[in-house]
């Protein structure tokens, strides 16, 4: 709940003048400083330094590649790994950034591996073994700070994978729609995982599952448009469009809510729909092409204007939900 937003509705029910909406505000703790303001901005920069450090590490890597020699790199960055996640593990305050270096160090060495010795292996599998090799330490450390750019590994390997089990080709085909479901229900499993319901044994917070849910999202309404308008596969279109909407209706829920998954789900949703609708007017025969766009066009508004109605309407209903628990 938004405690300015909900003293700003409080403020015009009763129509307060300036003076009292201020004195409601003080009243609010609002114009004090933020509780743990100090603590939060911290951690912030921590993060910001490990990230940086991180991406700091490989430009320097890359600027002195022929003074180390191919020793040097791997002792380098094997060394910064295994110092970062032994101060990880024996200083808690430290654990989220240096967990969070040690991540991003351990995708650089797989890069500099995979550069060096050229296996062969397709780039999926480089993002695969980074993810299962880090996923003890996104355990161990249990926050955002490292599931987040863990789920974008995950989510990225599953993309290089489709890739690589479709001919190296965007193109969606009757043969490749085995590949796009295992990937679906790659990604569902990635949003299950890191949700709110498992959190007590993940200890994944909402970021990371609302990256998650986005880059699901994003990898569903894609390869569904791929499917409508190839017309060899247009089950995944249909499929596409139930998975969306069983997952906006189970968002709508008051144990699973979340106002921007529910979102991002309405979006995909309505951008198939709406595709779809444009599919079948302009598939026809018809030559009344400006008939046709004044149609999609008030139908798109309609359905945007329903779905946040029916948004702001779940988000309401939660809301009091919380304040009539509290």
């Amino acid at each position: 709940m938004d405690l300015r937003l909900a003293l700003y509705e409080l403020s015009a029910r009763h129509g307060l003048s300036a003076e009292g909406a201020r004195r409601l505000e003080t009243l609010a703790g609002l114009q004090h400083t933020p509780e743990r303001l100090a603590q939060r901005v911290a951690r912030g920069v921590a993060v910001l330094a490990a990230a940086l450090g991180g991406f700091g590490l490989i430009l320097w890597l890359a600027a002195n590649w022929d003074t180390l020699g191919r020793f040097g790199r791997f002792a380098l960055l094997e060394g910064v790994i295994v110092a970062m996640s032994l101060g990880a593990w024996l200083r808690p305050v430290w654990r989220a950034p240096l967990s969070l270096l040690a991540l991003l160090a351990t995708g650089g060495l797989f890069a500099y591996f995979g550069q060096t010795y050229q296996t062969g292996a397709d780039p999926w599998q480089l993002f695969a073994v980074w993810a299962a090799l880090t996923l003890p330490l996104c355990l161990g450390t249990r926050s955002d700070i490292t599931w987040t750019p863990w789920a974008l590994v995950v989510m990225t390997a599953l993309s290089l994978w489709v890739h690589a089990h479709t001919d190296h080709s965007w193109r969606v085909e009757r043969t490749d729609l085995g590949v796009h479901f295992t990937a679906w229900a790659g990604a569902l499993a990635l949003c299950a995982a890191l949700s709110p319901s498992l959190s007590r044994w993940t200890g994944a917070g909402v970021w990371a599952f609302r990256l998650g849910l986005t880059l699901a999202a994003i990898t569903l309404t894609l390869t569904a448009l791929g499917g409508l308008f190839s017309r060899e596969a247009s089950a995944l279109y249909a499929v596409g469009l139930m998975m969306l909407g069983a997952a906006a209706a189970l968002l709508t829920q008051a144990r699973f809510f979340d106002v921007f998954a529910l979102s991002v789900a309405a979006l995909g949703l309505n951008v198939l729909l709406v595709f779809g609708l444009g599919d079948a007017l302009f598939s026809g025969h018809s030559s009344d092409w400006v008939g046709a766009l004044f149609l999609l066009g008030i139908c798109a508004a309609g359905l945007l204007a329903g779905t946040v109605s029916l948004i702001l309407r779940c988000h309401r209903q939660h809301t009091a939900t919380q304040g009539a628990s509290a």
